[in-house]
């Protein structure tokens, strides 16, 4: 069952046109399911308020959809998390007669050249997404599932359920995965996609499991289900960081940053900074309240709350 996630950056009433509304917290999820293909279309209810729930929003999505209808310091910031979380495929939405010269300068550089623009039309825009969606090749693959948690609660008579997206591999049902990072080992129960019964589930599917083994308040939110060996949780990493070019003076030691991965938005402070005279392209060791967990080679998003302007820092990658 090939399916499209999709970030949705623009008025809730569109939303409400493209799918049913679904699981709603800081993040709002509305679905749609024609035939054999589904969109999952994911809104960042809490943003701009909270900027995790725009980078949940993006760490989620395969493809972006930005409707444009102000020059203001919001889109700046949007253009900067959909740049660094790498969205390379998207459609633009201008409105308020706004067009492609204005908003050149402002994604001049960053993914969103490649994105197309569509015209302000629901109906239009829906049909183009399930055509987009047919058209995507399947990433089913023998290798270890990877599913980071967004929501997990308790159902009557089925037990503990987990809510979230395959971010890689295959997961099968009565699979034997680890908790990351607390290590417990739980069994696949069940797999549910947009309400129907499945045997597996591939990379870019969303999913709901039924567990056994562990109870809901055992888990949280950035947890992640899989038996790939590869998973590290750690307290620490070191990596070679890219500092966006609109931030104006180096990193500093003891700096405290908010860390995205997979659905993980985790404060973490720097330790140590190395920028041998190009402070955009520092080496930064960071230390985590909790544990992060990654696979060898993964990119962190890097962001700084106490600014009132820009939020954004960068990227951090880790080595493999």
């Amino acid at each position: 069952m090939p399916n499209l996630n999709i970030a949705f950056l623009g008025p809730e009433e569109l939303a409400r046109e493209l799918g049913k509304k679904g699981t709603s917290t800081d993040i709002s999820f509305y679905n749609l399911k024609k035939g054999d293909n589904t969109l999952t279309i994911i809104e960042p209810s809490r943003y701009p308020e909270k900027l995790s729930s725009l980078y949940y929003t993006a760490s989620l999505a395969d493809l972006a959809i930005l409707v444009i209808d102000e020059l203001n310091a919001k889109l700046g910031e949007t253009i900067l998390m959909l740049n660094a979380a790498g969205i390379t495929e998207g459609v633009l939405i201008l409105r308020n007669y706004i067009d492609r010269n204005q908003i050149a300068p402002l994604i001049k550089g960053t993914v969103l050249e490649q994105y197309c623009v569509l015209p302000d039309d629901p109906v239009n825009l829906r049909e183009w997404l399930l055509n987009h969606v047919a058209e995507k090749p399947s990433k089913s693959s023998e290798e270890d599932g990877i599913v980071p948690i967004d929501h997990h609660f308790n159902v009557k008579g089925i037990g503990t359920v987990i809510l979230g997206s395959v971010q890689k591999g295959t997961i099968h049902r009565h699979d034997q995965l680890t908790v990351h990072p607390i290590g417990k080992q739980v069994q696949v129960r069940s797999i549910q996609m947009h309400d129907d019964d499945a045997e597996e589930a591939s990379a870019g599917n969303r999913v709901g499991l039924a567990l056994k083994g562990i109870e809901a308040d055992d888990l949280d939110r950035g947890y992640v289900l899989s038996a790939d060996t590869r998973i590290i949780s750690a307290l620490k990493v070191t990596g070679k960081a890219e500092i966006i070019k609109y931030w104006s003076e180096p990193l500093k030691n003891q700096m405290v940053l908010y860390a995205g991965h997979w659905m993980q938005f985790i404060p973490c402070r720097v330790t140590s900074v190395v920028d041998n005279g190009d402070f955009r392209k520092p080496k930064l060791t960071l230390e985590f309240e909790r544990e992060l967990v990654y696979l060898p080679g993964s990119t962190i998003i890097l962001h700084y709350l106490e600014s009132e302007k820009l939020r954004i820092v960068g990227t951090l990658m880790i080595p493999e």
